[in-house]
């Protein structure tokens, strides 16, 4: 298996992961979140207004790591590129989010339709580099 592909099961079979986006001066903003594998990418989902949305538009390089739930790295971080997904892709991941998270990760996405509505949040999907 290549080093890519290694990096790509190891962060797709991980709990949490640390997206670390960055803000207009450069500094970083680390971010733990949940992650599924999708097809030869990760994907994420977040609430469409965050601040992770906001600092991907403007400049989309990433860091992605495994975490613990605190944030903590538990191995090296890899640069990826993060595209903001359609609704479509959005639900995709969502689906996906229900299957690997289980009950928790369906109650989490029924918690924040209420909240938000069903266009409130977003899939990010990291290509790693």
């Amino acid at each position: 298996m290549s080093e890519a592909a290694d990096a790509l099961a190891r962060l797709g079979n991980a709990t949490y992961v640390l997206v670390t986006t960055f803000r207009k001066d450069g500094r970083a903003v680390p971010t733990p979140v949940w992650v599924v594998r999708d097809g030869d990418h990760l994907a994420i989902w977040t609430a469409r207004d965050s601040g992770k949305v906001k600092r991907v538009r403007r400049n989309a390089e990433v860091l992605v790591g495994p975490c613990d739930v605190r944030g903590r790295l538990t191995g090296a971080q890899v640069p990826a590129r993060a595209t903001l997904l359609d609704a479509a892709d959005t639900a995709r991941v969502k689906a996906a989010i229900a299957r690997k998270y289980g009950l928790l990760g369906r109650l989490t996405l029924w918690g924040s339709r209420l909240r938000r509505g069903a266009e409130g949040t977003v899939g990010i999907r990291l290509t790693l580099a």
